[in-house]
């Protein structure tokens, strides 16, 4: 049977999950370059494809006129397209009706599997040991389907081009440029702001760096301009930027700093080095950003706080984890910060 040369890859859910496709995808478009690729996911995502090649997407309007049976019309026109296989990155409802319908039109198809056994296993304390990157599992989806990727490799370093706005933030190029992204969906997987206040005070009295604040919303918007306002080389971007701004202004990082969350994902994309901090997740689930030493990843201290991790996402933990993220001594994370520059 003749492999297939138009591949439907599916993935919805959250920035960070979306922005996790995109070091796969790049590798698999170097790798296999007469293959077709079209990305199926929602809108707002679109830039994060624009970069690669053979890759097209496909709008995914899930809460307008994609929802419900919706999906069957989508399916439709991704089998439009002319597509042969599909590669299920997502496994859940939406991506299911997707497939399924793909699959009784003759099509081949290949579905993630998340691990979510041996992810029970590592959040109930019956294992602690690394699980297979999310990056692995893509790999193995598309390998399912004839075409092995070596998800070991590094990415090159890709520079967006940066609007003129950009550029005026990056004007003093004898400067190192440093992103921060203090916040992250839940508090029990974001440093504590004063002693991320700490961080930042130390990176600004060198005066050798640029340092942008990265975030989302009111809330955060007024505390990172807060934040921002008590340091002469500080910035926050939030709500300055448009999302490909942004994305170009992140590319053009010389490291970034961020949460379990999707910011680091997005520095990674474009093989700018990232610094996580891990509070009740730990990099063991398989979510740390691509191609990032594990001395990257900075975790609470388990000694204090065996039953990390407490869950995957950071949203369950016992009483007394709030803050295991105090462990993390903000002296540490500016060494670990330097080293990486």
């Amino acid at each position: 049977m003749s492999k297939p040369t138009h591949i439907l890859v599916i993935r919805l859910s959250a920035m960070g999950d979306v922005a996790m496709t995109v070091p796969v995808l790049s590798i698999f478009s170097e790798t296999y370059p007469e293959v077709q690729l079209t990305v199926l996911s929602k809108p707002f995502f679109k830039p994060f494809f624009e970069d690669l090649s053979n890759v097209n997407f496909l709008e995914a309007d899930v809460y307008g006129v994609h929802k419900g049976l919706g999906l069957l019309k989508l399916a439709k026109q991704a089998k439009a397209l002319k597509i042969d296989a599909v590669a299920d990155l997502h496994n859940v409802i939406r991506s299911k009706i997707v497939t399924k319908y793909l699959n009784l039109q003759g099509i081949k198809t290949a579905t993630i599997d998340k691990g979510r056994s041996e992810k029970k296993q590592l959040t109930t304390g019956e294992i602690f040991e690394p699980l297979k990157s999310t990056y692995q599992r893509y790999a193995e989806v598309f390998e399912a389907l004839g075409y092995p990727l070596d998800v070991s490799k590094s990415l090159q370093k890709k520079q967006k081009e940066a609007s003129a706005k950009v550029k005026e933030l990056l004007k003093d190029s004898s400067k190192k440029s440093i992103g921060i992204a203090p916040f992250a969906a839940y508090t029990s997987k974001m440093y504590p702001l004063d002693l991320m206040q700490k961080v930042i005070a130390s990176l600004n009295q060198k005066e050798n760096y640029n340092i942008f604040l990265f975030g989302g919303g009111a809330e955060e918007k007024t505390k990172l301009n807060e934040m921002a306002s008590q340091y002469s080389s500080v910035s926050s971007v939030v709500g300055k930027l448009t999302f490909n701004e942004e994305l170009a202004l992140i590319s053009n990082l010389d490291v970034m700093l961020s949460m379990d969350s999707g910011n680091g994902h997005l520095a990674a994309m474009y093989g700018v080095p990232v610094l996580t901090l891990w509070g009740v997740t730990h990099p063991y689930a398989g979510f740390a950003p691509f191609g990032q030493d594990k001395s990257n990843s900075i975790v609470s201290d388990r000694a204090q706080f065996p039953q990390i991790p407490t869950s995957i996402y950071g949203n369950k933990f016992p009483e007394g984890y709030e803050e295991v993220m105090r462990t993390i001594e903000p002296e540490i994370v500016v060494e670990n910060l330097l080293k990486l520059l």
